[in-house]
């Protein structure tokens, strides 16, 4: 694991807010952030883990749900039958949101208390701009690539149909949107290491 920066001069945490549409490359930029000493807190990844047989979120969503969602041949969750289970019903969603997000807000608590003075947490959120929470973070990095190329990933990479890629996309804010409230954007639109050195940029004049 990388060593966690401290900003010379700095005692405050900066907080930033890492986002992208599907298929935008924002893991890549992830990644590399992780490298240069900041703490990623992966929201989406810490709301798998907790629904893990034995752990917490899984315990609560069995309660809730009932065996229906377990997989008999593993133990582990039923993911698709979770989501038709929620799927246009308002109250069922709320009700895993209400089990999931506590969960998911408490770990990223404990994360962020490791880190030190002057370190740097950056949230890695897909829906940042959609549920309202940019508005807690003293930086926003937004990554962006052009939709036929992010469509032509989801194909390639996650065997998606070009229907369902786009489908995906008009679900999540638009570029507009995520870049209205960003105080940097990234231009993923030709190579992975014209995209590392924006990151590098970003970082030397930004942070440190």
């Amino acid at each position: 694991m990388t060593e966690l920066l401290r900003r010379p001069g700095h005692t405050e945490t900066l907080r930033v807010g890492l986002t992208g549409g599907i298929a935008s490359g924002k893991s890549t930029v992830s990644r590399r952030l992780s490298e240069l000493g900041a703490l990623v807190v992966d929201a989406d990844a810490i709301a798998r883990a907790l629904q893990e047989p034995g752990e917490p979120g899984y315990e609560a969503m069995v309660a809730h749900f009932g065996e229906r969602i377990v997989r008999p041949d593993t133990g582990a969750l039923d993911r698709a039958a979770v989501a038709a289970i929620v799927f246009d019903d308002a109250e069922q969603l709320a009700a895993l949101n209400g089990i999931i997000h506590p969960l998911v807000r408490r770990e990223t608590a404990r994360l962020v208390s490791e880190v030190p003075p002057g370190g740097v947490v950056v949230h890695d959120i897909p829906l940042l701009v959609e549920t309202g929470q940019h508005e807690a973070m003293d930086e926003v990095l937004v990554v962006q690539a052009p939709e036929d190329e992010r469509v032509r990933r989801m194909v390639e990479d996650r065997g998606m149909s070009p229907e369902d890629a786009r489908r995906r996309i008009a679900a999540q804010a638009t570029d507009e949107q995520r870049r209205a409230v960003a105080t940097a954007v990234l231009d993923n639109s030709t190579t992975i290491e014209d995209l590392l050195a924006q990151v590098d940029e970003w970082w030397r004049t930004r942070v440190l």
